[in-house]
């Protein structure tokens, strides 16, 4: 073969082995290229997305005070795999100072996790002024490289300080005011598990469902070359929306000197618990609910135990002769009262003492023996005499006048034996005796003892909160309102009431004027003298009862006043029950609520007056 044939051979090999080199090439060029498509990649998402907590609504005072609120809290946090060794006690100075934890805290914490390295929680309380400064300092702390990259299954990955919207906390701005009624929370945590508050006790658990009822804010869009998100036609906005407010009836002012004027009374008396309410007569809303026996909701104590219940509408007790006006206004709205009536005192056993006044009267139904607890100048009492004097065995006489089916169904009219519909919950019913018990001896016109005890208060239980719904009818043209302390519910920019409060007819116009003219008499000249202010109306009744406890009677008393008071302009009901005040020694007379509810119940009125809820006549006279 010639020489240039070889090497025309070998010329073609080279050229050939040469195709074969850059289509290997190619072929590598041409996988690598369909893997990097068809493979999963950790890229960067081009959506980006932002959400704003929405916060439980607020419980706002009717002079606008914010009595509970709740304020966002953040979490920040930081893998420790990705702080640099050399930097980690500037991290720890610089995080101190912007977050005012404890460098001491801090390093314990960032210790720990020497053996596990990974994400550490630096704090879950931190709110939204320190959250802010604190996203100021993470960018800042990247420019210092105080963190480093580390390299993951598809490149390098930068973690720095996080900070992060974890939940919400509860504030009460005024500690223990208006407690027990605000009620108290506790916390849970939510399907996006940030940490969330409900209602346990008093209005935050009644309005739990609206407090609660919030939507998240979000932001979501295609991120720009900064990851910001760029707003265009295509993204998400959506305005983050709280909890509904509940706006109160009660102002705080009003509320405040009230449960300070309690304070006082508790201390003087050492009684076990005050409570006292104001409600407009006609409306039913509800200006004060005051407690002596409070707590601070943020800081709840072993001993305050006792105090979480609201016992104005929780604890049942014999509520004594503050029942009389109720079964005695049922008798006169049948007419079976006669105009001028006289009621034996059945007094006559016994000489007159050195003022004139008769043994106490002494009355038998049956094998029981019913007293009064005053002793009167004569033997036969006048209706003003029954009321204002408080006799049971002129109340009792009267009562029988019903049949059994009037007297249960009157006392239930009056809201007894039955939820008052009061906006908190765990309310009580109280109990009174069937229509069977009370229909014994209607036939033969023979006395009943259950209306007769039942009649002034004994036998039977209440709540405080059905005294003063009942004793609204007095004031208010014989009709009864129900009370509600929360006026209106705001929500969304949209305002709603949350009920509709329609006053019950229960007795005639002319009874209730007859009654109260009674009660007003019994602040004039009866039991309620202390009550008496000059240039205001002023009703009311005493009531004192036995503790009842394990089917007997102790020697501790509750003593109660419920009444109205009015300038003309303004009217209101008040009620003031005293539990167990110290009765014994030289303090015996604290027992009798002449002596311990009514003088309570007089400050409150003049609590009234001083922040201008009523003006009494002589005021305007002198004024002008």
């Amino acid at each position: 073969m010639s020489s240039n044939k070889i090497e025309k051979i070998n010329k073609t090999k080279k050229i050939a082995i040469l195709f074969m080199i850059i289509f290997l090439f190619l072929l590598i060029l041409i996988i690598s290229v369909f893997r990097t498509i068809t493979e999963y990649r950790h890229m960067p998402t081009l959506q980006s997305e932002k959400k704003e907590l929405s916060v439980r609504g607020d419980i706002i005072s009717s002079d606008n005070f914010k009595i509970a609120s709740s304020k966002k809290l953040y979490k920040a946090s930081i893998d420790t795999r990705h702080l640099a060794e050399d930097k980690k006690e500037l991290f720890l100075q610089l995080f101190s100072i912007y977050s005012k934890i404890p460098y001491k805290k801090l390093k314990e914490k960032l210790e720990k996790t020497k053996d596990k390295p990974g994400n550490l929680v630096l704090s879950y309380n931190i709110d939204s002024r320190t959250a802010k400064n604190l996203k100021e300092l993470a960018f800042k702390l990247r420019k210092l490289n105080v963190f480093i990259s580390r390299k993951v299954k598809g490149g390098k990955i930068l973690r720095g300080l996080s900070v992060r919207e974890s939940g919400e906390k509860r504030l009460f701005s005024y500690e223990d005011t208006l407690t027990p009624v605000v009620g108290y929370i506790s916390k849970f945590e939510s399907e996006n598990g940030t940490t969330k508050v409900k209602g346990i006790k008093g209005l935050e658990k009644s309005y739990n469902k609206e407090l609660n009822e919030s939507k998240d804010g979000i932001l979501q869009g295609n991120r720009d070359v900064l990851s910001y998100i760029a707003f265009d036609k295509n993204s998400l906005i959506r305005k983050r929306i709280d909890g509904a407010t509940l706006n109160l009836n009660i102002p705080l002012k009003l509320q405040k000197n009230n449960e300070i004027t309690l304070d006082l009374h508790k201390k003087k008396l050492s009684a076990d618990e005050i409570i006292v309410s104001i409600m407009d007569s006609k409306t039913g809303e509800v200006l004060t609910l005051a407690s002596s026996n409070r707590f601070n909701p943020e800081k709840i104590r072993q001993k305050d135990i006792p105090s979480l219940n609201v016992n104005a509408i929780e604890y049942q007790f014999e509520p004594g002769s503050i029942v009389k006006p109720i079964s005695i206004s049922l008798v006169m709205d049948k007419n079976r009262i006669k105009k001028n009536e006289l009621f034996f005192a059945y007094n006559t056993k016994g000489k007159a003492n050195s003022k004139g006044e008769f043994p106490k009267g002494k009355y038998k139904i049956g094998r029981y023996t019913i007293g009064d607890d005053h002793r009167f100048k004569k033997h036969y009492l006048t209706l003003k005499d029954v009321v204002i004097y408080s006799s049971n065995i002129g109340t009792l006489k009267i009562a029988q006048r019903l049949s059994g089916p009037e007297f249960y169904e009157g006392y239930k009219r009056f809201g007894l034996a039955r939820k008052t519909g009061i906006d908190l919950p765990y309310e009580k019913k109280g109990v009174i005796h069937s229509i069977r018990q009370y229909s014994a001896g209607d036939r033969d016109g023979e006395d009943n003892i259950f209306k007769a005890t039942d009649s002034y208060g004994q036998g039977i239980t209440s709540t405080f909160m059905q005294m003063m719904k009942a004793y609204t009818v007095f004031n208010s043209e014989g009709y009864m309102s129900t009370p509600k302390i929360v006026s209106y519910l705001s929500h969304d920019n949209s305002k709603y009431k949350a009920y509709d409060n329609k006053p019950e007819k229960v007795i005639s116009k002319e009874t209730a004027e007859r009654m109260k003219q009674l009660l007003i008499q019994t602040v004039e000249e009866g039991t309620g003298k202390a009550a008496k202010i000059d240039g205001l109306e002023i009703g009311g009744k005493t009531g004192t009862a036995q503790i009842a406890r394990g089917g007997k009677y102790l020697k501790k008393y509750i003593s109660s006043f419920f009444g109205f008071v009015s300038d003309g302009k303004n009217s209101y009901t008040i009620g003031v029950t005293v539990m167990n005040p110290n009765s014994t020694g030289k303090y015996w007379y604290y027992r009798y609520a002449s002596s311990s509810a009514v003088p309570v119940f007089k400050e409150i009125i003049q609590n009234l007056i001083k922040l201008n809820y009523l003006t009494p006549k002589n005021d305007i006279i002198s004024k002008n």
